[in-house]
């Protein structure tokens, strides 16, 4: 899917709302970020495989699409901190129950199969 398709209004809702959390990492830093406001070295620490580059295009892009605050400090060195804002929060609550749904799915998969 498209960063474009984030911003169509001519798409269905759906599509808008997974375009927003397309991508492999974006539904683990909400995740992550529900918890509280986290430093880029703490998100890549508690996501082994996550590089710094993906990490900061995805960051940069959940703020671009309002989820996510980026604030930083003038320090020495500079601190950067990431913390979800409203609309990020309204999203993670919204895919809660999704995220429910998938935890059942996956409870399915692993339970044995019985013979008829």
């Amino acid at each position: 899917m498209t960063r474009s398709r984030a911003r169509d209004v001519n798409v269905c809702g759906v599509t808008a709302a997974i375009s927003v959390i397309d991508g492999k990492w974006k539904t683990a830093l909400l995740w992550l970020l529900e918890s509280g406001p986290h430093r880029p070295a703490e998100l890549r620490r508690k996501l082994p495989g996550l590089s710094e580059k993906v990490l900061t295009q995805a960051l940069r892009e959940m703020e671009e699409d309002g989820l996510v605050h980026r604030e930083v400090f003038a320090v020495l060195p500079p601190k950067t901190v990431y913390t979800l804002t409203g609309f990020g929060r309204e999203l993670s609550e919204a895919l809660a129950p999704l995220s429910d749904w998938g935890h059942r799915r996956l409870e399915r998969l692993a339970a044995p199969v019985v013979a008829s």
